[in-house]
């Protein structure tokens, strides 16, 4: 078996193969610029980005026309929230939106806060979840958008989009999703969803880097947005500069592919999930999984290792490719805000891991990755006080901790 092992596909997918091939004339043969209106190089490459418009929007039940071409899902979060908040201003200066979404969400939300606008932050139950009665009574008339993510990048956690999507109907708010990481994973309709604004990232759905779109309605209602990039009016006036070819043709292919593939795929990720946390919580029963344990992403798992340090289990399975519930910022190790927002402490916070499975993953990878996790954990224990102590009996939260 070929180490390392990649089990961190939430993070980043390879191209897949069938992707690669189909970029390939556009990088040097087919290599023109699908703005250039004059010559076969330009309407070469405008067709190819047409077709990929077509298959992006087939994945999410859209109309081609509704597909605005970015650099990525962060760019595409940028333009509907900020977009959105500088078209309808004059309507009102409230959004909404939940303390676990991605910074790239998060952090444009914070920008708008910083102008002016007034944004309500939905807390989490211990699921993941957002309350509904909860959100219909944060939304005025004063409200323009909600933006809550399809699906949690760290646990998983499914929100029910489509009830979300009714109730800002029925409240004539605008509903944004940022489907990152349910693209090709959970079925997408922007229609029966209701869903007004919707971002994708070609690179989590086995396309390239660097290339991503944002699903703007069209009508009922027809949505605007102010562009956040100026020059050259491409892309209906929302997002001006020269199209990533290569990178758009990519993401079409990936879109066909994950819609054409899903039925299959999505069964076997979640079976192959299934063993990896099973086994896990047969070796180790005081481990604990975190997020919604049903509605939740095919393919991921996170776990957090009671009495391990989440950094330094990382360190000893260097043979396996995962993330750490902690992010490393400049000074401190801080635990993940989207777990300690499920209520976890900081301990049970830094010590979760992220399994993310794909298209590419074996069952023998899943077995071998789950042995060594086991082991580490087994052996980074019979090192700590703290697990000599709850083996003893001593419940942790009643000791006195006293400094010498």
């Amino acid at each position: 078996m070929k180490t390392p092992i990649y089990l961190d596909y939430s993070a980043t997918t390879p191209c897949d193969p069938r992707v690669v091939q189909r970029m390939l004339p556009f990088f040097a043969d087919t290599f023109g610029n699908a703005a250039s209106r004059s010559h076969a190089f330009g309407w070469t490459a405008e067709a190819a980005v047409e077709q990929a418009r077509g298959e992006v929007a087939a994945l999410i039940g859209a109309h081609p026309k509704e597909i605005i071409w970015t650099s990525g899902s962060t760019e595409a979060n940028n333009l509907a929230i900020k977009g959105v908040a500088e078209m309808y201003r004059q309507k009102g200066n409230h959004l909404i939106t939940a303390v676990t979404e991605h910074k790239a969400v998060l952090d444009p939300m914070k920008h708008l806060e910083s102008q002016g606008f007034e944004v309500t932050w939905l807390p989490v139950d211990k699921l993941g979840h957002v309350d509904l009665d909860q959100l219909e009574a944060a939304i005025t008339d004063r409200t323009i958008l909600v933006s809550l993510m399809t699906a949690n990048n760290e646990v998983g956690t499914l929100h029910p989009i489509h009830e979300i999507g009714a109730l800002c109907k029925r409240k004539g708010t605008l509903f944004h999703s940022d489907a990152t990481q349910a693209a090709g994973r959970f079925p997408l309709d922007v229609e029966a969803q209701h869903v007004d604004l919707l971002s994708l990232s070609a690179h989590k759905m086995y396309g390239p880097k660097g290339v991503g779109c944002l699903y703007v309605r069209r009508k009922n209602p027809r949505v605007r947005l102010v562009a956040q990039m100026d020059g050259g009016g491409h892309e209906r006036g929302m997002r001006s500069g020269t199209l990533n070819v290569p990178g758009i043709v990519g993401m079409g292919e990936a879109a066909r592919l994950a819609k054409a593939e899903m039925v299959r795929e999505l069964p076997l990720l979640a079976a192959l999930r299934d063993r990896l946390e099973a086994r896990l919580l047969a070796a180790l029963p005081d481990a604990v999984r975190n997020g919604d344990p049903a509605a939740r992403l095919p393919h991921l798992a996170n776990v957090s290792f009671p009495y391990v340090e989440g950094e330094s289990l990382i360190m000893g399975i260097k043979e396996l490719a995962v993330s750490s519930g902690s992010a490393c910022t400049s000074a401190s190790l801080e635990p993940s805000y989207v777990l300690k927002s499920l209520g976890l402490g900081d301990e049970l916070a830094h010590s979760s891991i992220r399994f993310s499975l794909g298209r590419f993953t074996s069952e023998a990878e899943v077995d071998f990755a789950t042995d060594r996790v086991v082991q580490e954990v087994k052996r980074l224990r019979s090192m700590s006080p703290l697990w000599e102590m709850v083996q003893e009996g001593i419940d942790l939260t009643q000791v006195r901790w006293t400094a010498h």
